[in-house]
């Protein structure tokens, strides 16, 4: 009965479906870790809360990839007066990307100038997106941030993007109190990495969609 309570239950027209769209979800988890190294390889600024795990990081002197994770972790622990429904996205998402960041750093070292960090911020933005729509697509419940969003405009019945701002302005101060960098990045990102889900996601969405169609006939014999 308390499972049922904390976690959203796993959904899918057949066990084919379920694999691929676990599949899926870790593929988008993995990329979207590889995203965030990517643009904070390219030097230019990150988004709000990664400059608040950057500047947790510079304080406490722990690999960006574990404050990652530790962030997740504790934005969890937001959900629980909100009463927000853990999903297996959730808690992978919470334990993946950090490591998938980590790796994408060790692999790929500082960048000689702004004319290389500059477009590989932007190959990462938009890796970003595409990696958000993967995961969301599974449908196996929202990501820690996503979900404190949801959860508050729910309780407060404010609109989303007046949350939306609260919570990403308030991370951002933070993070640039703690001495996290912000530049024309953070910039780009507030401003793109909207439309650029919301250009990958109803196609995502819409391939799955006619992949779990194609499924049932063959499983229902």
């Amino acid at each position: 009965m308390l499972l049922r309570t904390v976690f959203l239950p796993v959904v899918a027209s057949s066990r084919r479906d379920l694999v691929e769209r676990i599949l899926q979800l870790l593929v988008g988890l993995f990329l979207y870790g590889v995203a965030l190294g990517l643009m904070l390889r390219g030097g230019i600024g990150v988004a709000p809360w990664d400059v608040l795990s950057l500047g947790i990081s510079g304080q406490t002197g722990l690999g960006y990839g574990l404050i990652t994770n530790l962030v997740a972790v504790a934005v969890l622990l937001l959900w629980i007066p909100l009463r927000q429904r853990l999903g297996l996205g959730t808690v992978l998402n919470a334990l993946l990307v950090g490591p998938s960041a980590d790796l994408t750093l060790w692999l790929l070292p500082p960048v000689p100038s702004v004319w290389v960090g500059a477009p590989l911020f932007v190959l990462g933005l938009v890796l970003l997106a595409f990696a958000t729509g993967l995961y969301i697509a599974a449908s196996f419940g929202p990501g820690p941030r996503d979900g404190l969003m949801t959860g508050l405009v729910r309780v407060t019945g404010w609109k989303v993007w007046i949350v939306r701002t609260l919570i990403e302005g308030s991370v951002l101060l933070v993070g640039f109190l703690l001495g996290g960098p912000v530049g024309v990045g953070t910039v780009l990102f507030a401003l793109g990495v909207g439309p650029l889900i919301g250009w990958f996601l109803p196609r995502i969405t819409r391939l799955g969609e006619q992949r779990s169609r194609r499924l049932v006939p063959a499983d229902s014999y």
